[in-house]
């Protein structure tokens, strides 16, 4: 029986060397609904590290249209979405969605990585080439690897870099994907300037929109709210976040959807998405359509919260939307402050490298927290400068 496994040595080696650089990530287990009030191991907290921004993730409307979308459809859809698992709230799902942000047709995805594996994978590959922020989505650059695209990176919003690189491509087909809003600065892409090159040089433009989607636009995502449109626009929305459920949908062109669910792997070989999750996904379009006082309130507590850290020792990103950074010098000091947070009944989470070069605490804010909780946090994090 062999006793010395190397390959476990090695990872437990690497594991030990994450620790002594304070990069190693752990999970805490939430035994509540999400929302601005959690309970872990028992205590309550309140968070400020969800991406629930319009409170939705626990609503009673949206919990209703689930239990009674289980009752009709059960629980498992059973098949893919083109062998048999295409159930009546996906299908009503997808129309309401392409209608609310002005596309003509929309296809729905389990996540929102599985929809930018396979829309850039579907749209572009080898002898074709893929413009991207450096500050995108991990997920987003996942798919420009895995198209086998050139793979073509610039600097965080940079146009005239972006048009350099444009100019200069000699690609059969060209793809511009970018996060709308960065979920890790949460600063906006200037989205109308990108159509303008997409335009100039024949590229599609592909808009993640996972953080402008309920936020922005009235709600219709960071398109609506830059005025833009465009055939050669492909929107996509996740629906973990400010919609409160789960799943990725992709708005485009009827021949763009038709053709992604021809050639997108990730819609084809795999199971659906329980009913129930497109059903409580239309409650939530529901309220995200006609109760635009949730993003008054986020609104209001950005406002209140940059207010309060002015003049503090804290450096926040310039960013008008729900996620807050406050960029801090290393991630020992990032780990510390997050857990000094977190002993004080603060949940608010520290984001360290490689998933961000400079670390940070990542504030998010929610429709539901008060004005009383947002003072809390300030205070505590004046206490702690």
């Amino acid at each position: 029986m062999q006793t010395d496994f190397s390959l476990l040595a090695e990872l437990e080696h690497g594991l030990a060397e994450l620790d002594d650089r304070q990069l190693r990530r752990r999970r805490r287990v939430v035994d509540s609904p999400q929302g601005p009030h959690v309970e872990v191991d028992g205590r309550p907290y309140l968070n400020f590290c969800g991406n629930d921004y319009l409170g939705l993730a626990a609503d009673p409307r949206l919990k209703a249209a689930a239990v009674a979308a289980i009752d009709r459809y059960g629980v498992g859809s059973g098949a893919s979405h083109l062998v048999c698992g295409h159930q009546s709230p996906h299908q009503a799902l997808e129309d309401r969605f392409a209608a609310f942000v002005g596309r003509p047709a929309a296809l729905l995805f389990s996540t929102g990585y599985m929809a930018n594996l396979g829309v850039v994978t579907a749209l572009v590959g080898r002898g074709d080439a893929v413009f991207a922020d450096k500050l995108n989505h991990a997920s987003l650059n996942d798919a420009c690897q895995l198209s086998r695209a050139d793979f073509e990176r610039f600097g965080h919003n940079d146009l005239a870099a972006l048009e350099r690189r444009l100019a200069a491509s000699t690609a059969r087909r060209k793809l511009i994907a970018i996060d709308a809003v960065y979920s890790m600065d949460g600063d906006l892409a200037p989205v109308a300037e990108l159509l303008a090159l997409a335009e100039r040089y024949d590229a599609w433009l592909y808009l993640d929109d996972a953080h402008g989607f309920g936020v922005l636009g009235e709600g219709r995502g960071s398109a609506a709210h830059a005025g833009i449109a465009s055939p050669r626009l492909i929107y996509l929305a996740t629906l973990g976040k400010a919609a409160g459920s789960a799943g990725a949908l992709v708005a485009a062109e009827a021949a763009v959807i038709d053709w992604l669910l021809n050639k997108a792997g990730t819609a084809i070989y795999t199971t659906a998405a329980p009913a129930a999750i497109a059903a409580a996904t239309l409650a939530a379009l529901d309220a995200i359509e006609h109760e635009p006082w949730r993003r008054e309130r986020l609104a209001q507590h950005v406002e209140r919260l940059r207010a309060g850290l002015a003049g503090s020792r804290y450096r926040l990103a310039p960013s008008q939307t729900p996620i807050q950074p406050i960029l801090l010098d290393d991630a020992g000091q990032a780990l510390a402050l997050s857990q000094a947070l977190f002993e004080r009944g603060l949940w608010v989470a520290a984001i360290r490298p490689p998933t961000v070069a400079t670390a940070r605490l990542r504030v998010t804010l929610s429709a539901l927290h008060a004005d009383a909780e947002i003072d809390r946090l300030v205070a505590t994090l004046l206490e702690l400068q």
